[in-house]
Formats: C-alpha cells, sequence, structure tokens
C-alpha cells in the first residue's frame, strides 16, 4: 500500500467523520470537501459521479409528499396509524413497525417515522412497555422498508443495476417486500418474546418519573383535518399506484410496452411532479407554505447528503476500480455474504441507501464481470445482500434515531457509554441479518 492510497483512504473516511460530527447537511459539506482534496491528490474527478438520477428522485418524491403534507394528509395517515395502535395497544411491538413500515412503502422516505415516534411513546407507556421497544423496531423498519419501496431513490438505483442483468422490476419488488416484511415480524417476535419489556422495572425511568420528568398520559384529542386532507392522500396513492404500474409495464420482463415514451427513472420523476401539481390545484393548498414544511427540508439536507457524500465514495471508488474489482472477484465469490457485511458497515457512513447502493451496486457487478444477462449468473448475491444498505442506525446520529431519543421522555430509549450499545444496534441488525439471510434463500432459486 503506497503512501498515496494511505493519503486518499484518510480523505475518505476522514470526510464521512467530519460529516457524521456536523450532522444534517455537514454530511454533504465534507463530502465536497473531500472531493476537493481527492482532485488535488490527483484523483480524477468527474461530474458524471454524481447520481444525478438518485437526487432529482428523492427531490420530486419529497415535493409531492409536502403538497400533501401542507394539504393535511400527513396529519390524516397519522391519524389513522394512531387509532390502529390505540385500538391494539398490547400488540405495539408489531403493529409500530408495520405502520412505519408500510408508511415507508408508501412515501419512498422513512422521515415519515418521525410522525409516529409520540404516539408509540405514549401507547407504550399506557401498557408498562418500554418505548425503547416499539421504537427502535419502528426507526428500523422504516429504515429497512426503503429497500421494498418502489419509488424510493434507492431502490430505483438498484433496479437500474439489475434490470439490464436480468432482473425484472416486479422480481426484484417481490424479493425486496417479502424478505424484509418477513424479517420485520420475526424481528418483532424475537424483541416481544425475549426483550425485558416491563417499564416499572427500568430505573432511569424510576429516577426521571420521581423527578416529575416524565409526561403524565393525556386523553386523545385529534385536531380537525383540513378540507382536502384525505383527498390529497388519494391523489398521492393513485399516483404511486400509477407509478409501479408503469414500471411494471415497461419492464422488460412482461414486455407489454417494448419501447416506452418514458423511462422508468423520467416517470418517477415527472410523475411525481405532476402528483404534485394535482394536490396543489385540487386541494386548494398555498404554495407559499411548501418551502417551511418538515418533510421538504428533511428532503433538501437528504439532497445534500447524498451530492456530496456519494460524490466523494464513487469519486474513490472509479479510482480504484481495478483493485476493487480484484478485491470482489476473489472474495465475493468464495463468501458471498462478505458483500452484505460490507453493505451494512459502509452505509452507516454513507448515511444513505441511496449512496450506498449507487457507490457500491454497480462497482461490484462491475467487478463481478457482469455485463449482459448472458454473463450475469451472480447476480443474485447483489439482489440478495440489498437490504444490507439500510445500516444507518449503527451509528445513532440518523435524525429518525435521534428524534426517538430526544422523544421518550422514559429515558428507556439511550445511547450507551460505547456509543454503539444503543437501543436500535441489536433489533436492527438482527432485522438487516434476517432480510438477507431470507432473500439468501430465496433469491438464487428465483433469479
Amino acid at each position: 500500500m503506497d503512501i498515496m492510497l494511505i493519503l486518499q483512504i484518510i480523505v475518505l473516511l476522514g470526510g464521512i467523520y467530519l460529516g457524521v460530527r456536523l450532522g444534517g447537511m455537514g454530511v454533504g459539506y465534507a463530502g465536497g470537501l473531500g472531493v476537493v482534496i481527492l482532485a488535488m491528490l490527483g484523483m480524477k474527478v468527474d461530474m458524471k459521479d454524481i447520481p444525478m438520477d438518485v437526487i432529482l428522485i428523492i427531490a420530486s418524491v419529497i415535493s409531492a409528499i409536502t403538497a400533501m403534507q401542507v394539504a393535511g394528509g400527513l396529519d390524516y395517515l397519522v391519524q389513522v396509524a394512531s387509532k390502529i395502535l390505540r385500538k391494539n395497544p398490547k400488540q405495539i411491538n408489531y403493529l409500530a413497525p408495520i405502520v412505519t413500515y408500510l408508511l415507508t412503502i408508501l412515501a419512498g422516505t422513512g422521515h415519515t417515522a418521525f410522525s409516529m415516534i409520540p404516539v408509540i411513546v405514549e401507547v407504550a407507556k399506557t401498557q408498562n412497555i418500554k418505548p425503547s421497544a416499539p421504537l427502535a423496531l419502528s426507526v428500523v423498519s422504516s429504515q429497512v422498508a426503503i429497500t421494498a419501496s418502489p419509488i424510493s431513490a434507492a431502490f430505483v438505483a438498484m433496479t437500474g443495476v439489475c434490470e439490464p442483468l436480468g432482473v425484472s422490476y416486479p422480481m426484484l419488488l417481490f424479493i425486496c417486500i417479502s424478505t424484509t416484511f418477513v424479517a420485520m415480524i420475526v424481528t418483532a417476535f424475537i424483541v416481544n418474546k425475549f426483550y425485558d419489556l416491563d417499564l416499572s422495572k427500568d430505573p432511569i425511568y424510576q429516577d426521571r418519573l420521581a423527578r416529575g420528568a416524565v409526561a403524565e398520559i393525556k386523553e386523545v384529542e385529534y385536531q380537525a383535518l383540513k378540507p382536502y386532507a384525505k383527498r390529497s392522500v388519494a391523489i398521492f396513492a393513485v399516483g404511486v399506484l400509477v407509478v409501479v404500474c408503469y414500471a411494471l409495464v415497461i419492464s422488460k420482463s412482461l414486455g407489454i410496452v417494448e419501447k416506452p415514451i418514458l423511462s422508468r427513472d423520467a416517470a418517477i420523476i415527472s410523475f411525481m411532479l405532476t402528483i404534485g401539481f394535482l394536490i396543489a390545484t385540487l386541494c386548494k393548498i398555498d404554495t407559499s407554505k411548501l418551502l417551511s414544511t418538515s418533510t421538504f427540508q428533511s428532503g433538501m439536507n437528504a439532497c445534500i447528503c447524498v451530492i456530496g457524500i456519494a460524490w466523494l465514495g464513487t469519486t474513490f471508488v472509479n479510482g480504484h476500480i481495478d483493485s476493487i474489482k480484484e478485491v470482489a472477484k476473489n472474495v465475493v465469490t468464495q463468501y458471498p455474504f462478505i458483500l452484505a457485511v460490507a453493505l451494512y458497515f459502509l452505509s452507516c457512513l454513507l448515511y444513505s441507501q441511496a449512496a450506498t447502493t449507487r457507490v457500491m451496486m454497480p462497482a461490484v457487478a462491475a467487478a463481478l464481470g457482469m455485463t449482459t444477462p448472458e454473463n450475469s449468473g451472480q447476480i443474485w448475491i447483489l439482489v440478495a445482500s440489498f437490504a444490507a444498505v439500510s445500516g444507518l442506525f449503527v451509528l445513532p446520529t440518523y435524525p429518525t434515531t435521534l428524534g426517538a431519543i430526544a422523544m421518550d421522555d422514559t429515558g428507556t430509549t439511550r445511547v450507551g457509554k460505547f456509543v454503539f450499545n444503543h437501543s436500535f444496534f441489536v433489533p436492527g441488525t438482527i432485522m438487516v441479518a434476517l432480510s438477507v439471510a431470507f432473500a439468501f434463500l430465496i433469491a438464487p432459486v428465483l433469479i
């Protein structure tokens, strides 16, 4: 290993470290700084390495969700989900992750879990259940569900890698949804069965309770919905259905439309913007409020993060692609699970499922010599490992993770002295590991 490679690795890891320390859009800022330094060290920097397709998909999906939020649609969805949890409080450890999983599938972003965190905490307290259990399951399931959402940037990026190599859109969607959903349910069972869930026995909770730091459980009062809240949800849901149907009919495996007018990515972007237009006009929203919503702000944050950190990662990977090919060819072919392990740890550093997918999957496919369906016999390894890009919870710095810690007034959702021993690590690792394991079982059979 020569000195220049060592310096480049230091820049890569240093950029990621600084980004995590800054948090938020700081991840993107640090990535941009890293690109500048890599260029000064002689690495080729190309604008093509910026994942514009991923960024545009995130921006367009967020724009539609933002319109729905202003119209009151998110409030309506939260009320529906809240009523489901409150009617079945004893099943909170199962229903909470299912709710956040489905919200992410529909919206294509895990930030929808934010709205459910206060409800989960309150319902858990009424049942003397440590909120840390359903919160950890819910936050992680919302992240894993990104790999199974047909409109998420990560899934679309993965489809772009797999479809030219013979894995159809519907097949990839089926594998991702089935394996992640089952893994979520099994993880919830493990937590429900083997975790100490008794809230009253938690010493930190008792201390906070004695100091009056735990809010009393109040009678539920739902705010009146805006006039077109339900209509906005209906428009958005129909729009997502149209996107999925369009992606299916242009899929090469079905062959219904051989020469589509719009590519899949172009369809998602244009359809999402159209959904935003329909909500804005048919639901009579005040468009001046769009930029101030939490959804838009989190979406812009995600875009900047992906620009910087994915550009940094892709620049480094492309600069050493030959060496990476050699390692991947020798290691991944003999030990396929190594790819999943690498994706798991890389995702917590890159801070994004989409960025991890965009940086790693094309490089690994090229490393294994997969250029056409005829020589893509090992594509199942990539598909089976895909859920491992969901390791964003490993470092307790992701927004939904921090939100859950902050909003749990019982103190059971916390970070330990050693950083990694936090409430999300074990349930999250189990869920990701099971998702990958189930995919390793069915992917070789179906593909």
